[in-house]
Parts: structure tokens; C-alpha cells; sequence
């Protein structure tokens, strides 16, 4: 028993002062041919053939992560195109109408936002009864169930509640599992509903959304 004890410590000493060394089978090479480490099936392989397939394995990963990394790049790339072409197109609208008519055309073409929904706390002079547009005063009751999303005029993205969803979509909430909403600090808000639950969800990258809203924003006040 005393045997066994001292040979578990002895086994430990060995361990810790690997280690502390862990160079020590470069300088005794023959010593890394003879030692074993035990397989996953079972049985031994040698350490070389081990650290090899831990080379291998951390080899798979990291090409994992590099395409991974090259698709991120590329729907950023595509996100940014889309935005500078939507910046583009707000700047040639010439008046308010015109301006809300063109981002919600974006926005669904080019964006494919399945439910555009525009909702201001004062009508547009000149702008007709739209699908997608609400009037909605800033002081009205109903409003109060969306002022802790947009107070802080950052975008917010998730799935909305019940109330605020048949407050935004109307009759085509029952399809909308996800949305963002765009906050238009003195206006009102841009909300854009998908049936996928998992488009915009809470965490999700905002420097796009941000960037969408600041220039309708802009636009708005150059064609007012």
C-alpha cells in the first residue's frame, strides 16, 4: 500500500516537472519515440502520432474559423453597399414624401424586409394614406408601450411583444417573429418585421442599423 502511495507521488513529481521543462523531449528525443498516450477507441498511440493529430485538429479549426471569418467579411461588404446605395438614393429624394416612399422601397427590395412599417408622431404634408404608414402622436397612450425601445435612439433589435407588435404591424403581426426597430429621435420610428425568429435578435451588430437610421434622419431634415 505504501508502495503504491509513494509511487502516485512519485508519478505527480514526474508530471509537475514535465511541466516546468516542457522542452525536456527535445534533448532526449529517444525518450518521446517510447512514450504513449492513450487513445480516445481505447489502446495507446505514440506521441508523436498524438501531437500530430492535435496539430491536425487545431489545423481543422482554425480553417473553420477562417471561413467563418471570410463569410462575416463578406455580408459586411454586402451590408455596407446596401447602406451607401440607401444613403444614395434618401439624398436624390427631393421632399418628405418622397424620401419615406424611397427608404421603404429599399428596404424591401433591397433589403427584403418582409413588413416595412413607418410610424410618425406628425403626418407628412403632401403624403397620402399608406399600408405602411402610422400616425401615431408622441403623447398619445399607445405610444408609451414603445418609448423604453426608442429613448435611447439606439436601434432595437428582438422579438417584439404582443402588444407592441399589433401596435407596429397591424393585422400581419401574427407573422412577424423578429424585428428591428429604427428610432427617429422627434419623429417617431422605422420598424421592420421578418418571420424569421432569428434575423435581428437582441446582441445582434447594430453599425449598420445606426448608420440607416442617421441618414434618414438627415434626409427628413433637408427635405422638411
Amino acid at each position: 500500500m505504501a508502495e503504491e502511495r509513494s509511487a502516485r507521488l512519485e508519478a505527480a513529481e514526474v508530471a509537475n516537472w514535465l511541466r516546468r521543462h516542457p522542452r525536456f523531449l527535445e534533448q532526449h528525443p529517444d525518450l518521446a519515440l517510447l512514450l504513449v498516450v492513450p487513445k480516445d477507441q481505447g489502446g495507446s498511440a505514440s506521441l508523436a502520432g498524438y501531437q500530430l493529430e492535435v496539430l491536425r485538429e487545431k489545423n481543422r479549426e482554425l480553417t473553420r474559423r477562417l471561413h467563418e471569418l471570410s463569410l462575416n467579411a463578406q455580408e459586411n461588404e454586402r451590408l455596407a453597399v446596401r447602406t451607401h446605395q440607401l444613403t444614395l438614393a434618401l439624398m436624390r429624394a427631393r421632399s418628405v414624401p418622397d424620401t419615406l416612399r424611397t427608404l421603404v422601397a429599399v428596404l424591401g427590395e433591397d433589403f427584403a424586409g418582409e413588413q416595412v412599417r413607418v410610424l410618425l408622431h406628425a403626418a407628412p404634408v403632401g403624403l397620402e394614406a399608406a399600408p405602411w404608414l402610422q400616425v401615431l402622436p408622441e403623447a398619445d397612450p399607445r405610444f408609451a408601450a414603445l418609448r423604453p425601445l426608442v429613448a435611447g435612439g439606439e436601434p432595437y433589435c428582438g422579438r417584439p411583444d404582443p402588444e407592441r407588435g399589433a401596435l407596429l404591424f397591424g393585422g400581419a403581426a401574427a407573422g412577424v417573429a423578429s424585428c428591428v426597430l429604427l428610432p427617429l429621435p422627434g419623429r417617431g420610428l422605422v420598424a421592420v418585421g421578418s418571420s424569421d425568429a432569428n434575423r435581428f435578435y437582441p446582441g445582434m451588430g447594430t453599425l449598420f442599423l445606426r448608420m440607416m437610421a442617421e441618414a434618414l434622419a438627415t434626409a427628413l431634415d433637408r427635405a422638411d
